[in-house]
């Protein structure tokens, strides 16, 4: 993959997803005639929420074909990181929501929001096939064609701000979930959760499958609904791992720059 790669993937990620989205916005009658009304769980915004997916596997498929993608994809089994990553996976980010959740009124009316476990696991797993695939393009091949030209804590505030960038559609559309969200912690959070995902990125050799699970973790239906002191939380914790970090953060040295593994 080269470096250049990155305007058609913005372009094909932006496309699809801000398509979708300005249909419904600028045709709604029709698009709700033909399409019904735009929801979470509808599969058009299932298509909008994997555009970058969607155009990172269609410029892999095109430069390296069949075989390519498949090496590609084999970073989805790449796990092994030090234990401290799999304490913020597991540990510190529900923290983060509990501990932000004791400022927010009313957010712990109830510790388990749902009427039995499975209904849980059902919700969890149309979060695990929903915005952990962003993953595929973002972290997949956005960051290490990034990281080619700029150390990881440009790349990952670069990123970060496009990615961010990438939802505002998603904000102006009544029906989606954004849509009840406040826009300037989202994107300042944004921003904060990509400087947080870039270090695991790298420790990890440039696995997907690692920020895949940090983008579940923080989507997690079980974590009460502590916005936007979550967020506030999180640009701390940005801080916290930049500080650790500093000396792979701000150096091009032991920044994983390619898409397909060697």
């Amino acid at each position: 993959m080269r470096q250049r790669d990155l305007i058609p993937f913005f372009v094909m990620a932006f496309l699809i997803a801000w398509g979708i989205l300005a249909l419904y916005m600028f045709a709604s009658e029709t698009m709700v005639q033909l399409f019904g009304s735009l929801t979470g769980e509808h599969p058009l915004f299932y298509l909008a929420v994997y555009a970058p997916a969607i155009a990172a596997l269609t410029l892999v498929l095109y430069r390296h074909g069949i075989d390519g993608t498949r090496r590609f994809l084999s970073r989805l089994l790449l796990w092994r990181v030090s234990i401290q990553w799999y304490v913020l996976l597991i540990v510190a980010v529900p923290v983060v929501f509990y501990a932000a959740a004791l400022v927010k009124e009313g957010a712990y009316d109830t510790l388990f929001p749902f009427p039995s476990v499975l209904t849980y696991l059902l919700a969890l797993l149309l979060m695990a096939i929903k915005g952990p695939i962003e993953e595929i393009g973002w972290r997949g091949l956005a960051l290490p064609l990034l990281q080619r030209s700029m150390a990881p804590i440009w790349a990952a505030l670069l990123l970060g701000v496009i990615w961010a960038v990438w939802h505002l559609p998603a904000f102006l559309l009544s029906g989606t979930p954004q849509s009840a969200w406040s826009l300037t912690p989202f994107f300042v959070g944004t921003v904060a959760l990509s400087v947080i995902v870039t270090p695991l990125f790298n420790s990890s050799r440039g696995s997907i499958l690692l920020p895949a699970f940090f983008h579940l973790q923080l989507i997690n239906p079980l974590w009460p609904d502590a916005q936007p002191y979550d967020t506030w939380l999180f640009v701390v914790v940005a801080a916290i791992v930049v500080w650790l970090n500093r000396d792979a953060m701000f150096s091009l040295q032991g920044a994983i720059t390619d898409v397909l593994p060697k």
